[in-house]
Order: structure tokens, then C-alpha cells, then sequence
């Protein structure tokens, strides 16, 4: 009896352990979240004595967030919305953080100290127009600032304490183009130009009436911003950018004259351009690689106070004092940036200046943002906010880095991955003693924290050496696969490298071939590509990645290529290709070295072959027939396919004519192209069987060139409730894209998209919007191959009468079959991606990006075609739910937790080695990533598994065992002797 307690009672142990596991103990330790905010566009610092010194800013991400001066940590932030865009940020009595959004139609006021909403109001307008944002400096708390917000064509005059509307100026009659706006006592002057007349309209700050127009008739047009110097003199550059115009504004009069740039610097070839910055009574030119200093006299002259060389960025004025200005301005040279702080009304010295080595993986600096504060010795110190070329964000005080922000992640365009290296066997006799000075070092200081006399320092160094130490943030390869490099590209054209154990930054690289320079002005990066995966040369070369951009925006621009090792992060090669680049085909062969082909077509209708070698090139000829590809022009409501025909007539070899095979065009007045979704190339599908009710079975069409496509009524391709039911349509289409064959094709009446859509083995699935039902719902379309259903009969296989191992073609007329259902949707949907494993077994789940920034995983058997109000036993058995109008949110299914992924643009899923893993990665402003088993951990133990109590529990059944086999001998024993 008591042996029977004792096992009752570790059996209870058991079941103890496993109810404790409890699903929100397991956040953190398989996954990891990183907070950005973005490029600053936009910089207030508030430095007052009381309260926490902090920066505000806004960000090209639409984020308005307040950050730590001291260690650079985010206080609070919004992420505003694709469309919110943030166009003016300033301070308001001294409490409230003002923003101008939307084309200057929306003005919010937030809370300084956390973040709170305290009013919001909309500024009515009908123009587009630019957006200004103008608070008068008030050192009054107590009293009301008037704010003037430009926007629409309307000018507006609003109250910091509740936002109210307290009176509006319509400029939209007066077609003018206002460029600034002078807010001077009582008096406001709004200047602007319509075509080469300029116009100043002034207005009573009180109410908005119009007291005084007058204009003048320039006789050249104008180029760039209208800059204002004082409260009543303009300058901007002429049309041909060789002349500065000055214009005054004194006793209401305009009068204005001009003065050429080649008089101020004998070297002015280049085109001018006049800086933002604001400095009182002067103003910056930059001419080629030099920024001109000039300064306006009191007769109305223009000086050149200074030349700076290299110069990267000019700040604004700051007010130290009544009568002092300073403003800073930092240029290159002998590998540091040099920082200097001047005053503007006394340029002989300098207030500061100090020289900071910076990473060269960061690039120039884009803008500069300067506050200053009082040393102990009662003098003025000065601190910087420098915003990289990469997007990152820099503070400098005292000639060192005081903390900086990677917020270049916050803009990720694309992500591939790679293996981390292969642990090779064998220690150096350095390494040993290396490490037995990091084990001596790290027993040091834990026992100093055991003793709780370890400092802040010793406190962040063991926390290093924990990481270092810890399983998942090691530097090399798992047998499991969990760890790997997630390499990112990002729209500032750096790449990282991000260890999936911890998110930590590997390597960066700043690509020279996706920087700004004369050959290339406006470089763009689009995709990045596994280039070299090597296998069997595993241990004795790096894999590498490629890097795809051009040198501009448009399609006509020229293709830049950059190869980059993926386990040094250094660029081997680069190429600059007059030829475009409009798409990137990834070929599914690779060469002896294992470099993957890559044929990239061009706006011209020509394939180039990547690399450039003649095996390639027998590569591919060998496969000459067996490649094709399409193209989706959506304007045109077209899609092409595409195949290789022969070598172009140019001498380049690796240069390829191709011939169209198909096209497929929609009719424009019925059907406009809104999404288009393949299979991913490199999937694997366990089986083609798929066992149905009753044992019967079935085959899935399994084919990598299908292309799932939908189409949307003209009237209903913009936005929801743009259009009624009767003039809304979706029309799906799946079509084959080696033969353009169509071979499913479905209407759904009266719902409009955005389409979302996902497709993997042979089924898709797709998010829309439901106008009929006012709701959002999720289709699934599953493809059978009918050519295949008669192999049923096991004689057949026994004696080799099937079809199943016959070639698979898209040229032989499929014979296939489809099932489909539609659910009801609670979420608006940003992204759709599906689960991916190492062999295709384990069971898919859907992941649903949804409009909260939240990642919901949702099990594709919820997504069966199959499912019925009353499902069969056998339908039971198989494993089929049954059919409900509404699909399920279950809160435990959020594999982002409470956790949100601010800005969500999409979901990477990578397998793992073991079977039942599969890695996730969503970016946006915010990065996540996590381990998600569908099918849960059925070949593995999980990391929280308690070996203390599996020993314990074996242990005690040993003893068990020992203990009644000693009872059991001795009640034997007993028996005998009756």
C-alpha cells in the first residue's frame, strides 16, 4: 500500500511539472523583440531642470517617440500608419508635444511625460499644398500659444491648451504656393509664389483677417525653398541656380535684387543648393563638396563668413541666451568626423570643437541636432543628435559617443538567410588560454555579485558572459538547426547580420555600390539572394549572399550588384551593369562551387546570366529548354510567360534574347490586377497522397509554376466603401505559367480587396473584404490531380500498373479538380504567410498578419474545404472540425504574445533541422522572431524539460522495484513456512 502512495505521489510530481509550464512562462525564452523608431526627420530636445532630460522626434516610419538622453532608451512612442505622415514636430507650453500629419490635415497634442493623447484636431482643406507647422516660442507656461498650421491650402490658427479651431484662412482661390509662413507680435506674413509673382498676405494673429496684400513680378523663376533670414528678408536661388535672390519685405514694400554665386566663391560650377537650416541673419549655400557660410549685412549685402570643405550637415540656430545664437556644423577628414560650434555673432572663435571617431559602416552624417546645457564651471557645454547615413542615430558629447540606435532595422525591404559555421574539432593552445583567463575573470565576478559588491560595469560584464555562455547565442551551427544568420537588407542600402538566438547584430555593411554618389544619385536596394550556399565544401568556404539595386527609382535606372560574404561581412565583388534590372530569376541549378544561377531580366526584354563563367553559361545552355518565367504587368491588366530563345545580337555572351510563350489580358473594364502570389521555389511537400474519408485517397497537384491571381472591379480596386455591392467583384484565377493554361477560375460578388493571399502545396489561400456582409473573409481554394485518382488498387501498385511515377509536364493537359470554402474574418489582414519544415511533414499553419501588428498562427485544418455542419465519425476521425460561418481567434494562437510588431510589413518562415520546428521572423518598425511547433515537439524534448525529475522519478522506481522484489521474496518466504 505505501509503495502504491509513493508512486501515486511521483506521478503526481509529474503531471505538477507539466501543469506549471504554463504558456506565457515559455515568452522570452525562444524569441526575442527589438523597438525602432526609424530615420529622424525631426528633433525637439527638452533639457529642463525638472523632469527627465529626453529628445523628441518624428521619423520617415511616421513614429512620434520620446528617447532618453542619457542611454538613448525609447520613454513612449506612436507608430502613426502608412499613410499618417508626419510633416512638423514641435513643443507647446512647455507640457505638450505638437504634430502636424496627413498633408497637414490632422494636429495632435501629446502629453510630454507619457505619451497620452490630450487632443486631436482636424484641419479642413481641399488643395494639396505644403505643410508648416509654426508655434512661437513661449517661455510662459501659462499662456495660450497660438498655433498656425498650413495645410490643404488653409492656414490655421489653433489653441495649445484644447486644440480648438480659433480661426481659418482659405488660400485655396489664391492658387499661390506658400512657401513660409513669419509669425512677428500681432502680425503674420504668409509668402508664397504663383508661377514668378511673388505675394505676402498679412493677417492679424488674432482672428485671421487680412490686413495688407502685395506682390511683385520677378523677372526669372524660382528654385528650392523659400529660406527666411529675418523677420522681413527672403532668399532663394533663381531657376538657373547661379543667382541668390534677396528679397525685403520693410514697410510692407517688396523690393528684391540679386547677386550671382560665382561672386562669392570662384568655383561654383556645380549646382547651389540653399540648406534648411535656420540661422538668424545669415544662411547656408552648398556648392559641389563646400558649404558657404553667408551672412546678410545691415545694408543689405550678402558676405561669406566662411567656407567649410566636406562639409555633411549644417544644424539650426539655438538660443543660449538673449543675445547669443549658436549653430554647429560637422565635416570629414583623416577618418573622424570634426565637429565644430560657433556663434553667430561672433565667428572668430569657436564654442566648440571637437573631433569623434565614428564607425565607417555608419556614412555620413544626414542631419545634426544640437542642444546645450551649463558645466559646473558655469560655461556652456553642447551635445549632439546626429542622424547617419544608415539611417542610425548618434549622440555626442564631450568628443565621445554617448549612446547610439541601430534604427536602420526599422526599414527592412528584404530578408534572406544563412548557416552559421561548422564547429570545427580542435583548440589552439591561445584559445585555452584565453579561455582560462575569461573562466578565472568570470569566477571573479560572480563572486562579486554573490557578495553584491560588484559595480554597474562588472554587473553588464557578467551579463555578457551569460550571453556569450548561453546555448542559443553561440557562433556556430546546432544540431537542430535553430541557430542561423538572418541577413537583412534595409531601404538605407545596409545589410546586418542577425543571430537568431538573441537578435544581436553580427556584422553590418554599409554597401559603397547603394551609396550616394555622381555615378549613382538616387541609389535604391530591391532584393537580396542566396548566392553561395556551399554543402560539401562546407568547412573550407564562407557561403555569400547577393545584393540587387539600381541607381534610381525608375525602371530605366542602371543595375548595381554587390556580393557579400556571409560569414565576415565583407563585399568580395561588386558590379555596375549599364543594363536595368526589372527582375530576378533564381535558377534552380548551381556550379562546382555551388554559387546558385541568377538570370536577370531587363526593361529591354533581355536575360543576363549571374555569375558570368563559361560553366555557367554550359549550365545553361544544357538547360536551356527547361527555364521559363512570367511577368505581371498590372497596369496593363497583362500577364506574360516567358523562355529563353538565343543569344543577343551584342557581344556579350552571357546576354540572352527571350520570345513570349502566352499572355493572358484581362479586359480593362471589368477586371484590374490586384494580387499575385506563387508557390515559393524551394518548398518541400512530403507527399503527393492525401488520405480522405473513408480511406479513399487522393492526389494533390503539385506543380512549382502555378500562379494564383486576383482581379478586382475598376470601381472597387481602391479603398473599402469606394463602391456598393453591384459594382464590386473579385475574380480569382489559378493559372499555369509554363502553358498560361487557366485551370480554376472563381467570382466572388460583391467584395473588394485589399487581397492578401498565401499559397503552398496545392492550395492558396486568400483575405478580402465582404461588402454584402460588412466583413472580412478568408477563402481556400485546394487543387486534386484527377489524373491520378484511379490508383486506388493495390494489385496496380503491386504489379506496377500506376501513373504515379510517370513524368510530371505542364504541356500534358491536367486533369484537376478543386474544393473551396469561404469563412468569416474578425481582422483586417496586412500579411499572410504559412509555416515551412525541413520534410513537409508536420502540419501547416497559416500565419496571419493582422491590422493590431499582432502575428496569429491559425491551424490549417480550421482552413479545410472538407469541413461540414455535421461531420461524419469517420469524418471525425480524420481529423475534420466542423464547419462554422466565422473562423476562431483564440488568444493563446498569438505567437507574438501580448508583444506588437509596430509597423508589420511581413513574415519570413525558415525550417529548422528537426522536423516539428519552424523558425518565424516578422519585421516592420519592430523585429520578431520565434520557434512555433504546429504539430508541437513530438521529436524532441522541450528546453524547459526537468531531467532533475526524470532522474529522480527513475531512481525511484528503481528503488520501488528493489523494495517489492524484497517483499514479494520475503512474503514468499512466509507462504512456504505455513
Amino acid at each position: 500500500m505505501a509503495i502504491r502512495v509513493f508512486l501515486i505521489f511521483l506521478l503526481f510530481l509529474s503531471f505538477t511539472n507539466l501543469i506549471s509550464a504554463l504558456y506565457e512562462d515559455q515568452v522570452g525564452l525562444m524569441d526575442w523583440h527589438q523597438q525602432y523608431i526609424g530615420k529622424v526627420k525631426h528633433a525637439v530636445f527638452h533639457t529642463q531642470k525638472t523632469g527627465r532630460k529626453r529628445v523628441l522626434v518624428s521619423t520617415e516610419e511616421n513614429v512620434v517617440a520620446s528617447l532618453d538622453l542619457r542611454h538613448g532608451e525609447i520613454f513612449w512612442r506612436h507608430v502613426l500608419g502608412t499613410n499618417d505622415v508626419v510633416d512638423g514636430l514641435d513643443i507647446a507650453l512647455g507640457k505638450y508635444v505638437i504634430t502636424l500629419s496627413s498633408d497637414g490635415s490632422i494636429l495632435r497634442a501629446w502629453n510630454l511625460p507619457d505619451g497620452q493623447m490630450v487632443w486631436e484636431s482636424s484641419l479642413q482643406g481641399s488643395k494639396a499644398s505644403k505643410s508648416i507647422l509654426n508655434i512661437p516660442k513661449n517661455l510662459r507656461a501659462d499662456k495660450d500659444d497660438l498655433i498656425l498650421a498650413l495645410g490643404k491650402g488653409c492656414l490655421h490658427g489653433v489653441s495649445s491648451i484644447d486644440g480648438e479651431v480659433l480661426w481659418r484662412h482659405d488660400f485655396v482661390g489664391e492658387s499661390i504656393e506658400i512657401s513660409r509662413i513669419i509669425h512677428s507680435a500681432d502680425v503674420i506674413l504668409v509668402a508664397g509664389f504663383v508661377g514668378s509673382e511673388f505675394y505676402v498676405y498679412e493677417l492679424n494673429a488674432k482672428n485671421g483677417e487680412l490686413l495688407k496684400n502685395n506682390h511683385a513680378a520677378l523677372p526669372y523663376g524660382t528654385f528650392g525653398e523659400l529660406l527666411s533670414v529675418s523677420s522681413d528678408i527672403l532668399v532663394v536661388l533663381d531657376n538657373t541656380r547661379s543667382n541668390i535672390v534677396t528679397i525685403n519685405l520693410k514697410n510692407g514694400e517688396i523690393s528684391y535684387k540679386q547677386k550671382q554665386i560665382s561672386d562669392l566663391i570662384k568655383d561654383s560650377s556645380g549646382q547651389a543648393v540653399i540648406l534648411s537650416s535656420r540661422l538668424p541673419g545669415m544662411f547656408a549655400l552648398k556648392v559641389n563638396s563646400h558649404v558657404l557660410v553667408v551672412k546678410m549685412t545691415n545694408e543689405g549685402e550678402l558676405v561669406v563668413v566662411d567656407k567649410i570643405n566636406n562639409a555633411a550637415a549644417v544644424s539650426n540656430a539655438l538660443s543660449i541666451s538673449e543675445d547669443q545664437h549658436a549653430f554647429a556644423f560637422v565635416h570629414h577628414g583623416d577618418n573622424k568626423i570634426h565637429l565644430s560650434v560657433k556663434d553667430v555673432n561672433n565667428w572668430n572663435g569657436d564654442l566648440l570643437k571637437e573631433s569623434i571617431v565614428i564607425d565607417h559602416q555608419r556614412g555620413n552624417i544626414d542631419k545634426i541636432f544640437i542642444n546645450n546645457y551649463v558645466r559646473t564651471d558655469r560655461s556652456h557645454g553642447f551635445r549632439a543628435l546626429m542622424v547617419m547615413e544608415d539611417h542610425s542615430l548618434v549622440l555626442v558629447q564631450q568628443g565621445e559617443i554617448v549612446w547610439s540606435r541601430e534604427d536602420g532595422l526599422a526599414s527592412v525591404v528584404d530578408v534572406t538567410t544563412s548557416e552559421l559555421p561548422v564547429e570545427k574539432e580542435g583548440v589552439s593552445v591561445a584559445k585555452v588560454e584565453q579561455n582560462l583567463f575569461e573562466w578565472l575573470k568570470g569566477h571573479v565576478l560572480k563572486l562579486k555579485g554573490t557578495l553584491m559588491i560588484a559595480s554597474a560595469e562588472d554587473v553588464a560584464a557578467i551579463q555578457a558572459m551569460r550571453l556569450r555562455s548561453s546555448e542559443k547565442s553561440k557562433m556556430t551551427r546546432d544540431h537542430n538547426g535553430f541557430r542561423k544568420m538572418l541577413i537583412v537588407l534595409t531601404r538605407a542600402g545596409k545589410v546586418f547580420a542577425l543571430h537568431t538566438g538573441d537578435g544581436r547584430v553580427i556584422w553590418s555593411i554599409l554597401l559603397p555600390t547603394l551609396r550616394k554618389s555622381e555615378v549613382c544619385e538616387h541609389p535604391v536596394g530591391l532584393n537580396i539572394y542566396q548566392w553561395q550556399v556551399p554543402h560539401h565544401h562546407a568547412l573550407d568556404e564562407n557561403p555569400s549572399v547577393l545584393v540587387v539595386g539600381r541607381c534610381g527609382p525608375s525602371l530605366a535606372a542602371p543595375a548595381v550588384l554587390s556580393f557579400i560574404d556571409a560569414y565576415t561581412g565583407v563585399e568580395v565583388n561588386s558590379l555596375s551593369h549599364d543594363h536595368t534590372v526589372a527582375q530576378v530569376i533564381p535558377l534552380p541549378y548551381t556550379d562546382s562551387t555551388e554559387q546558385r544561377l541568377h538570370l536577370i531580366i531587363d526593361v529591354n526584354q533581355h536575360a543576363y546570366l549571374y555569375p558570368r563563367t563559361p560553366e555557367a553559361l554550359d549550365i545553361l545552355k544544357h538547360e536551356f529548354s527547361n527555364v521559363y518565367w512570367y511577368s505581371v504587368e498590372s497596369d496593363n491588366g497583362v500577364i506574360r510567360g516567358h523562355a529563353l530563345k538565343s543569344n543577343c545580337k551584342a557581344v556579350d555572351e552571357y546576354c540572352f534574347d527571350m520570345r513570349d510563350l502566352w499572355s493572358i489580358v484581362f479586359p480593362s473594364e471589368s477586371e484590374k490586377i490586384i494580387a499575385a502570389v506563387a508557390r515559393k521555389p524551394n518548398e518541400v511537400v512530403h507527399t503527393q497522397a492525401k488520405v480522405m474519408t473513408d480511406y479513399d485517397v487522393t492526389y494533390k497537384y503539385i506543380s512549382k509554376n502555378l500562379l494564383f491571381v486576383a482581379n478586382a472591379a475598376p470601381k472597387s480596386s481602391g479603398e473599402i466603401g469606394t463602391a456598393t455591392p453591384e459594382e464590386a467583384w473579385l475574380v480569382i484565377y489559378i493559372i499555369d505559367t509554363v502553358t498560361g493554361r487557366i485551370l480554376h477560375r472563381m467570382t466572388h460578388h460583391g467584395c473588394q480587396g485589399p487581397v492578401r493571399a498565401v499559397f503552398s502545396e496545392n492550395w492558396v489561400v486568400y483575405h478580402y473584404f465582404n461588402l454584402r456582409a460588412h466583413r472580412y473573409e478568408i477563402s481556400v481554394v485546394e487543387v486534386y490531380d484527377q489524373s491520378r485518382a484511379d490508383n486506388k488498387d493495390v494489385w496496380k501498385f503491386v504489379l506496377g500498373m500506376h501513373n504515379l511515377t510517370s513524368p510530371f509536364s505542364s504541356y500534358s493537359r491536367p486533369e484537376v479538380t478543386t474544393k473551396s470554402q469561404s469563412y468569416f474574418f474578425t481582422h483586417s489582414v496586412k500579411t499572410l504567410e504559412v509555416t515551412s519544415t525541413a520534410k513537409g511533414i508536420t502540419s501547416k499553419q497559416v500565419l496571419i498578419g493582422t491590422i493590431g501588428d499582432q502575428v496569429l498562427a491559425l491551424d490549417k485544418r480550421f482552413l479545410d474545404p472538407r469541413r461540414t455542419l455535421n461531420p461524419s465519425q469517420a469524418e471525425k476521425e480524420d481529423g475534420i472540425i466542423p464547419l462554422t460561418d466565422s473562423l476562431p481567434i483564440i488568444s493563446q494562437s498569438y505567437i507574438t504574445h501580448s508583444l506588437k510588431v509596430e509597423g508589420l510589413r511581413g513574415i519570413v518562415t525558415v525550417p529548422a533541422k528537426l522536423e516539428s520546428t519552424s523558425l518565424v521572423f516578422a519585421y516592420g518598425v519592430d523585429l520578431f522572431f520565434t520557434q512555433i511547433a504546429p504539430s508541437r515537439t513530438y521529436d524532441s524534448l522541450t528546453e524547459d524539460f526537468s531531467y532533475a525529475l526524470l532522474l529522480l522519478t527513475i531512481v525511484a522506481l528503481i528503488a520501488a522495484i528493489f523494495v517489492t522484489w524484497v517483499l514479494s521474496e520475503r512474503k514468499d518466504l512466509q507462504e512456504k513456512w505455513k
